[in-house]
């Protein structure tokens, strides 16, 4: 079964060329790890809630927008593989890919305040 692993984060608005170039770079490392699918989105429509909201989940500033984030993955045994690399990677250990250095290829927002998860799908329609 399918997994879907979601991200959420808060982006300086004057880093969005950064943000695009940023993943650019990396994004296509998620399809070597065995990802089928990445879509990153810049937040053009996101209204401010009454109780909760996108820009309250990642506690956005003013000069911030939020990026809604998904990569789809064939099953959960492939993202948890491609996951572990990862917090390998974070952990400082670049022998994994070189490329997901964060001197060479920083991060141009707050990842402390990222919120991600992993979903398994329930419901799909389709045209």
């Amino acid at each position: 079964m399918a997994c879907i692993e979601g991200f959420v984060i808060a982006c300086p608005k004057a880093n969005r060329q950064a943000f695009i170039d940023h993943a650019n770079r990396s994004d296509s490392i998620f399809i070597e790890m065995g990802a089928t699918r990445v879509v990153e989105c810049w937040g053009d429509d996101v209204p401010d809630g009454k109780q909760t909201d996108f820009r309250m989940a990642v506690k956005a500033e003013p000069d911030e927008d939020v990026v809604f984030s998904w990569i789809e993955w064939p099953d959960k045994a492939t993202r948890d593989a491609a996951s572990a690399k990862m917090q390998a990677m974070m952990a400082g250990d670049i022998s994994v890919d070189p490329r997901m250095d964060p001197k060479a290829n920083p991060m141009p927002f707050d990842g402390k305040r990222m919120i991600y998860g992993g979903f398994a799908p329930v419901v799909e329609v389709k045209a």
